[in-house]
């Protein structure tokens, strides 16, 4: 049983009025080693970190290295990784960011189009890839209701190209975020003073400016989710 919390195995619980705490205790008592969870290392991703090693510190973190993150982003990711001594799995894609470009182009700038190309490449396939080698069932994210439209209507528990998602801190917005930050001594992403709100590879994130919603810090506006998020559909690139 985990401790301080009082579940029987496998029951029923009201997970949209569960607390974060529940939904984890919930999703490792259900799945056990058949569960992961992903970081970007972005702005707020200590959250998470902590809140899910506190009740499963084995847990494999998925992290996706698209090769294009911010210098500042590799370092924040060296810190918490040795700090909550995370047993960080790293995916890339098969192929090179520089390689990509030899043979692709800048993707990032060829319209939806490009960038659901550029997306499956360096997120999609290698995410694919770790659940495939992990054995994973079920798949742990950090989406919050407040980060745009798209995430507005989500449930804490979703099944998405065959995986079960549970999102502990869905119903959070940035006060609360802030509040178990503080709480527990957890760092922001550095570029969160700077006016970065949601963090991704340099190429395709802006600051937050006057006017500006969380979503069109991110490829301009043009696409909020960058395929982790979305069912995977017909996919007809190849690497």
């Amino acid at each position: 049983m985990i401790p301080g919390i009082v579940l029987e195995k496998r029951r029923e619980i009201d997970l949209e009025g569960a607390i974060p705490r529940e939904r984890v205790a919930w999703a490792a008592e259900l799945f056990g080693d058949e569960l992961i969870m992903t970081t970007s290392f972005g702005a707020q991703s200590a959250v998470m970190l902590h809140l899910v090693t506190a009740i499963m510190p084995d847990i494999p973190v998925v992290f996706i290295d698209t090769g294009y993150l911010f210098p500042e982003t590799y370092r924040f990711a060296a810190e918490l990784t040795e700090r909550l001594n995370l047993n960080l799995k790293k995916y890339r894609a098969p192929i090179s960011a520089a390689e990509q470009e030899a043979l692709y182009g800048r993707l990032w700038e060829e319209g939806e189009d490009g960038l659901k190309r550029y997306n499956f490449l360096n997120k999609v396939e290698p995410m694919e890839r770790a659940i495939r080698e992990l054995g994973a069932k079920a798949w742990l994210a950090g989406l919050r209701r407040s980060q745009g439209e798209s995430r507005a209507s989500r449930q804490v528990v979703e099944s998405q190209n065959k995986m079960t998602k549970i999102y502990p801190i869905l119903d959070w917005d940035n006060r609360e975020m802030h509040r178990y930050l503080q709480a527990n001594e957890l760092p922001y992403h550095p570029l969160w003073e700077l006016g970065y709100v949601s963090i991704g590879d340099w190429h395709s994130t802006t600051k937050l400016e006057p006017g500006m919603s969380e979503a069109d810090t991110r490829f301009g506006g043009v696409k909020r989710e960058c395929g982790l998020h979305e069912p995977s559909g017909d996919v007809d690139f190849q690497i």
